[in-house]
């Protein structure tokens, strides 16, 4: 009998995981050789950095198919489906795509997996690369948008020389995997950086700015820098988002509705416009391509709203730089009095810092754990971090997430109407919340 999709997926899942990083890139270029170097066939956008990956990918993508481009995308993880992390012109591939495409690639996956090179078969992470690059090859796309999966210089999507290299802003994260400094960390990140390259960068920290700029002068690089060949000049927050004033190669571009919130969003979308600038060689575009690309952005979880009565918010921050940009955004474009938080996060995160983030706007936090994998922090563990920081009494525990958004909600019903819910504390938790809510119809 046939493997269903659902099987196929949880094959894949149970290689080698996504959270442990298996030594080098040898496996997946050796894959990626055996399928005739995909990766090769099309230019490449990579974007690489702490928090904003992701949403920025997104604009990317969507600015460029304003431009009357095919896109590839390819992201991690997934929020709910497997499928999510390879998209064709902005849309998940469908089951039976996907599913071809594994089976298709399986004899030569199986080459490898028995050379277990370094001792490791492929891992998880490295098909599903793999897959992306092929898929994006069978389609064809005329530009691939490739999120980095963790650091950069070794990471398996960088086995390619991209046209862009996009640095998101770096911050503390992976520290036991890619360096205790912000140093060590820009300079995992910079290894994305390849000669000849078009390089975007957001504003960083100096020591941070330092080794980038160090790695472009190495290669010989061009340089756009936020804040110096591009900025966000103005914004101003509105319903369901915010308007814009970007500089862009072109000059100012004003009147962008960008459909996210928060500061962090608006200069992501500076980012996004400045490389696809970038990615034309510095021509300018025309700003209604800005404007309608910018319009048409969805970036699920990402403050998004799934429920009214009382509002519910997803978002995938993880880690303290992440939870700052969130909080400041939330608090500028809702006005919830009081905040339930929604919290679920992996044990090998900056929880404490997380969580000290967390409780400076949410009256109660409501500690649960996510489904499936070993990584999560149990909900009592979580709630006894919570408690050291906010006190007993503003802690509540819930076994599963949906106990969990169960109860908020009725903390927030019976704080009446001014009250809000946002679920937050790690990308599994909002994917898993958002399977419960937006499928059922509650959004």
């Amino acid at each position: 009998m046939a493997e269903t999709h659902q099987q196929i997926v949880q094959r894949l899942i149970a290689r080698w995981p996504e959270h442990r990083i298996a030594p080098g890139t040898a496996r997946v270029e050796a894959l990626c050789e055996l399928l005739g170097s995909p990766q090769r066939a099309y230019p490449v956008i990579q974007v690489a950095g702490t928090n904003g990956k992701g949403s920025t990918a997104i604009m990317i993508d969507a600015l460029l198919r304003s431009l009357g481009l095919r896109t590839g995308r390819f992201t991690s993880p997934h929020l709910v489906e497997l499928n999510e992390r390879i998209c064709i012109d902005g849309e998940p591939i469908a089951d039976d795509t996907f599913d071809a495409l594994v089976a298709d690639t399986q004899p030569l996956n199986d080459l490898v997996d028995v050379r277990a090179i370094d001792g490791v078969p492929m891992t998880f992470f490295e098909v599903i690369t793999a897959l992306a690059y092929e898929a994006f090859a069978q389609a064809p796309v005329d530009v691939a948008v490739v999120e980095v999966g963790l650091g950069g210089r070794t990471d398996a999507t960088n086995v390619m020389d991209a046209a862009v290299a996009v640095i998101c802003p770096i911050d503390y994260d992976h520290t036991h995997l890619l360096g205790t400094s912000l140093t060590e960390i820009a300079r995992e990140k910079a290894g994305i950086i390849k000669p000849g390259s078009q390089v975007v960068l957001a504003a960083q920290h100096p020591e941070v700015a330092a080794v980038l700029i160090e790695r472009c002068a190495e290669v010989g690089a061009t340089v756009y820098r936020e804040g110096i060949e591009f900025a966000l000049l103005e914004r101003t927050p509105g319903v369901g988002g915010q308007v814009l004033r970007l500089d862009a190669a072109g000059g100012p571009v004003d009147d962008v509705l960008l459909p996210l919130f928060g500061a962090h969003m608006a200069r992501n979308a500076g980012l996004a416009v400045a490389a696809v600038e970038a990615f034309l060689g510095g021509k300018p575009l025309a700003s209604d391509i800005v404007t309608e690309g910018l319009a048409a952005v969805a970036a699920p979880a990402r403050l998004e709203v799934v429920r009214r009565s009382p509002t519910v918010l997803l978002d995938t921050c993880h880690n303290p730089h992440g939870a700052r940009a969130t909080i400041d955004a939330l608090t500028e474009s809702f006005t919830f009095a009081p905040l339930i938080g929604v919290v679920a996060a992996m044990a090998d995160k900056d929880v404490d810092g997380l969580l000290q983030v967390f409780a400076e706007e949410m009256t109660t936090i409501v500690c649960t754990t996510v489904a499936g994998t070993s990584r999560a922090l149990p909900a009592q563990k979580l709630a006894e971090r919570a408690a050291g920081i906010v006190g007993d009494d503003r802690v509540r525990v819930a076994s599963s997430m949906a106990d969990a958004i169960e109860l908020a909600v009725t903390l927030a019903d019976e704080a009446g109407p001014g009250a809000g819910v946002l679920i937050a504390g790690s990308v599994i938790a909002a994917g898993e919340a958002r399977a419960l809510l937006v499928r059922e119809g509650r959004s």
